[in-house]
C-alpha cells in the first residue's frame, strides 16, 4: 500500500513545487486530476497530447520525484440529460483515456453520474426511495436505458486503451454503495472495479470494513477522507437533510473531514488490516474537502497520523514471525 495524493489539493502550488511538498509530506504516487479549469495547472490535457515532447518533459517531473501516478480521475456527468454537458463529458473521457495510456497508467478513477428520470425530463435524478412502484420504474429506465448502455460503451473505450475503471461510490450517484458497484460489474463486465471513498459509505450508515471484504480483489483504488456525525443536528434533520449547505458546516447533520476526525485512529487501523488482509497493495490517496480547516493544514494533519498507520507489505516466505522464531510447527500441519 502507498499513501498518496489527489493533485485538486495542491493546486494553491506550481506544478513541480505540489509535487514535491506532497512528497514530503509523505506521498509516494499522485492521483492525476482533471476536473474543472484550474487542475490545467497541473495536467494540460489537449497540450500534453498535441505534444510529445511536453509529454516527456510533464513525465520527466515525477520519474525525478519517484512518484508514482496512481490513476487519471475522469469525473463527470456523462449521463446528463443536457445534451452539451453529456457530450463534452464524453469528449473529455475520450482524451483522458489517451493520456493515460500515453503516461502508462492503467486505471481512472470516475464516478458513474445521474441521468433524467425518463425520456424528455431535463434535470438528473437520483431516486432514493424504491418502495413505490413508479420510483421503481425510475430506477429500471435509468439502469436499463441509460447507465448500461452509457458505460458498455465507454468501457469499451477504456478497455481499448488498456484501463480499468474505479468507480467511486457516491453519494448522489447511480453507483453509490457496493451492491450498486457491483450492479454495474455484473452487467457491463470485469474492467469495471472500486474507487473506495469512505467518506461516501459512512454518511450512510454502510459499514466501510465489510465493503472492503466484500469487495476483495474488485477494490483497484482508495480515497482517505473521513466524515463527522454532528450528535445536535443529526437528531432534527437526519442523513439526507437538504435545508444546510457546505458553506454552514455548523448546522449540517453530517460534514467531511479529515482521517481520523470522524472515526477514532482504531478505526483506521482497522482499515489499514482490512485492506492488508484481502492483499490490497495500491494506492491510498488523501483528500481535503472539510469545510472548517485549511487545506495544509488538513494534508498535514492526515499524512502525520497516516504514516504511522501504513502498512508494507505482508511478509515474505521466510520472513513471518513463527519462521524467524524458528517454530514452523505452530502454522505448518
Amino acid at each position: 500500500m502507498k499513501l498518496g495524493i489527489n493533485t485538486l489539493f495542491l493546486l494553491a502550488r506550481p506544478f513541480e513545487d505540489g509535487l514535491r511538498w506532497a512528497k514530503g509530506l509523505g506521498a509516494r504516487c499522485i492521483e492525476v486530476a482533471c476536473l474543472g479549469d484550474d487542475a490545467l495547472r497541473y495536467c494540460d490535457i489537449d497540450k500534453l497530447l498535441a505534444d510529445e515532447d511536453e509529454l516527456k518533459r510533464w513525465l520527466a517531473v515525477f520519474e525525478e520525484l519517484e512518484l508514482e501516478i496512481s490513476a487519471f480521475t475522469a469525473h463527470g456527468n456523462g449521463l446528463s440529460p443536457d445534451k452539451a454537458e453529456a457530450e463534452g463529458q464524453s469528449k473529455k473521457f475520450r482524451k483522458i483515456c489517451k493520456l493515460a495510456q500515453a503516461a502508462g497508467a492503467d486505471r481512472l478513477t470516475l464516478n458513474a453520474g445521474v441521468p433524467e428520470g425518463a425520456p424528455g425530463d431535463k434535470c438528473p435524478l437520483w431516486v432514493v426511495d424504491s418502495a413505490n412502484a413508479r420510483n421503481r420504474a425510475i430506477l429500471r429506465y435509468q439502469w436499463e436505458q441509460r447507465v448500461i448502455p452509457y458505460w458498455q460503451e465507454h468501457g469499451k473505450i477504456a478497455q481499448d486503451h488498456g484501463l480499468k475503471l474505479c468507480f467511486e461510490p457516491w453519494i448522489g450517484d447511480m453507483v453509490h454503495s457496493p451492491a450498486t458497484l457491483m450492479k454495474l460489474r455484473d452487467a457491463v463486465g470485469p474492467y469495471i472495479g472500486c474507487n473506495l471513498d469512505p467518506s461516501h459509505l459512512f454518511v450512510q450508515h454502510i459499514d466501510v470494513l465489510e465493503t472492503i471484504r466484500f469487495l476483495g480483489d474488485s477494490l483497484w483504488h482508495v480515497h482517505l477522507k473521513d466524515t463527522r456525525i454532528d450528535d445536535h443536528n443529526l437528531p432534527l434533520k437526519g442523513l439526507m437533510d437538504t435545508t444546510s449547505v457546505p458553506a454552514h458546516p455548523e448546522q449540517r447533520p453530517w460534514t467531511f473531514t479529515i482521517v481520523g476526525w470522524g472515526h477514532d485512529e482504531r478505526f483506521w487501523q482497522d482499515f489499514m488490516v482490512s485492506l492488508q488482509l484481502i492483499n490490497y497493495k495500491g494506492a491510498m490517496s488523501v483528500e481535503m474537502e472539510c469545510d472548517y480547516m485549511n487545506v495544509d493544514e488538513g494534508l498535514e494533519r492526515q499524512f502525520a497520523l497516516l504514516n504511522r498507520l501504513v502498512l508494507a507489505p505482508p511478509p515474505a516466505e521466510g520472513q513471518a514471525w513463527w519462521e524467524i522464531a524458528g517454530l514452523p510447527f505452530l502454522v505448518k500441519d
